[in-house]
């Protein structure tokens, strides 16, 4: 997912006519855009590094099975998008945006640092009829076979399509068949090893939620109420995201691949060095930016900052939390799943549940007609954002590993990339296409034909799901070493990346047009928290794609195809239905709005 900072209405009056040449200015905007926008680069040039090697760490070098590892990578994401809530609101009332940004600088950069102690890779081992069996991995042309060693007998772990498990003696014939579902595979991890993991993850929670929103409110205060600049100031930031992220998600992958994951985290963690350091040394250029609120009373900055401390360990028991919750019990229905969501799940949904309806009772109450109209159409924008980010968020975990295990990663010949880089697709993709949407927005504005903000997201919708057709389509070509082609998985981030420009630049800008004025910061936390359960979700979805591994490792690419394409198709179709159902809508939501573009 590609952040996107809020901007203003342009409906605004133009106060902009500034003569570039009578004051420092920097692409005639203020010179301290610049500092700005590298240090939000390199903090993104970390924060998607990280995110690029996070779900192939968990199951390569932990050796979790697909259901934790994303499960974990969906509720650390989820914390990502939440903890700015809190982050957001202490810079305003207490510590002013430039000190949050340099603690969050700080806590982030000590997490991914602590990210490259991951100790030796897990052990993996099976059980079959109650017996444990160790498993040995070995690369023959290129690929890694699983063994285990029965009675003095070298046996091959394979996969087979009913979802029985071979094990092969060495001329290739069948030793032994092990009915479905009694090979079970399992990994010996240190404790200690997982425990630095998950408290780094909590460390980058933390961290992020002081830096996200406060960098961006950092760039707003750039700009005087009125000055129609702020729009295209947000935009030169917004570049500056995504080429931290296109950079990150390329060198990141290079070094885990060439020296170990310690390398790929600790590139992360010097980019969230460089990023404080350049909001640190800042010369004096951005005094009077981001300044904590004039208030009375004793200093809360080192009680704020010891909170923060004591706030790890409490993330880090939501990730235990998270990873020992046991699946629901089939046949328990709608309640029985709510009951076996984890504690982090509950307060989520929980929150969101109860949010929603509360604040549309609330508007009904207290605002008038129009009001209670305009608040109605944000909340349903707000529930189709939810389903949009679920399915896009795919990009880190379950498409992650599809490139691991059945893309052909060849490019040209034989030049091939890594399976963590394939992410560098959607950045390469924003950044090539956000200006010609740009273009394609405001000609067809001027002819008034743009379409309505309900029916981007109708199109936002209906495009994520075509991504996942289309890659499914490519399955169908796919070779006899049931592997589709990179350039199908291209289309799918192209396609995915035409409609993230339909929706997420308009989001938060519509928020604070269509809310109740009194209640602005509570509905644009609504709108973070729809993220953050899309980011939940979109572990539990990931999680209907998981496959038997064995060691880290598939058995059986053919079963792991079907059971991706099987999920991708299914998701597609959903999401191709509710955007059509959008499009329905698209009119009485437009006439909610009240003129809100």
């Amino acid at each position: 997912m590609v952040d996107t900072p809020t901007a203003d209405t342009p409906r605004e009056p133009d106060i902009s006519h500034v003569n570039p040449a009578a004051g420092e200015t920097w692409f005639g905007h203020p010179r301290q855009l610049a500092r700005m926008f590298t240090t939000e680069m390199w903090e993104r040039f970390g924060y998607y590094g990280m995110r690029a090697l996070l779900t192939l760490y968990l199951t390569k070098h932990f050796v979790f099975g697909d259901r934790a590892a994303t499960g974990l990578y969906g509720g650390f994401t989820a914390l990502v998008y939440l903890t700015p809530l809190v982050g957001g609101y202490l810079a305003d009332q207490y510590l002013g945006s430039k000190r949050s940004v340099k603690f969050g600088a700080i806590m982030m950069a000590v997490g991914y640092f602590t990210l490259c102690f991951g100790g030796q890779t897990a052990v993996p081992f099976a059980t079959i009829d109650g017996q444990r069996y160790n498993v040995t991995v070995e690369s023959k042309a290129g690929t890694e076979q699983r063994y285990i060693t029965d009675q003095g007998k070298r046996l091959q772990v394979k996969g087979n399509d009913d979802g029985t498990v071979s094990l092969l003696a060495a001329d290739g014939s069948t030793a032994r068949t092990i009915e479905k579902d009694g090979f079970k595979s399992d990994a010996e991890r240190s404790p200690l090893f997982v425990t630095i993991m998950l408290l780094a993850l909590s460390l980058v929670s933390v961290g992020n939620g002081f830096f996200k929103p406060n960098i961006s409110t950092m760039v707003g205060e750039l700009y005087a109420q009125g000055d129609r600049r702020r729009d295209s100031g947000f935009t030169i930031f917004y570049m500056g995201i995504n080429l931290g992220s296109l950079a990150s998600q390329i060198l990141c992958p290079i070094l885990a691949e060439t020296f170990g994951w310690w390398a790929g985290f600790g590139l992360a963690a010097v980019g969230m060095l460089i990023s404080f350091t350049l909001i640190q040394f800042d010369g004096g250029k951005l005094n009077g930016y981001g300044e904590p609120p004039v208030r009375s009373g004793p200093d809360r900055t080192i009680p704020i900052f010891i909170g923060a401390l004591v706030a790890v360990p409490v993330l880090y028991f939501l990730f235990v939390n998270l990873m020992n919750s046991a699946p629901p019990v089939p046949g328990s229905g709608f309640i029985g799943y709510l009951a076996s969501l984890s504690l982090m799940g509950k307060l989520l949904f929980g929150t969101f549940l109860v949010a929603i309806p509360g604040i549309l009772i609330w508007s009904f109450v207290i605002g008038d007609k129009r009001e209670f109209q305009m608040m109605l159409a944000a909340m349903v924008l707000i529930i189709f954002n939810v389903v949009f980010w679920t399915l896009f968020e795919q990009a880190g975990s379950s498409l992650t590993l599809f490139a691991d295990r059945n893309t052909d990663l060849r490019l040209f010949g034989d030049f091939a990339i890594s399976a963590p880089q394939t992410q560098f697709f959607n950045a390469f993709f924003i950044v090539t296409l956000a200006p010609i949407m740009s273009i394609l927005w405001t000609t067809l504005a001027k002819r008034g034909l743009e379409p309505s903000i309900p029916v981007k997201f109708g199109i936002a919708l209906i495009g994520v799901g075509a991504g996942f057709l289309f890659l499914v389509l490519g399955a169908g070509f796919a070779g006899p070493g049931f592997q589709v082609g990179i350039w199908w998985l291209a289309g799918l981030y192209l396609i995915h990346s035409v409609a993230e420009l339909c929706i997420s630049p308009v989001g938060l800008s519509m928020i604070t047009k269509l809310s109740i004025a009194r209640i602005v910061g509570l509905m644009m936390g609504v709108w973070f928290l729809s993220i953050s359960c899309a980011q939940y979700v979109a572990g539990i979805v990931a999680q209907f794609a998981s496959v038997d591994t064995v060691g880290g490792q598939v058995t059986n690419l053919k079963v792991s195809l079907d059971t991706y394409t099987g999920t991708f198709t299914t998701i597609a179709e959903v999401a191709i239905v509710l955007g059509v159902v959008l499009l329905a809508l698209s009119w009485p939501l437009k006439k909610w709005m009240h003129g809100v573009k």
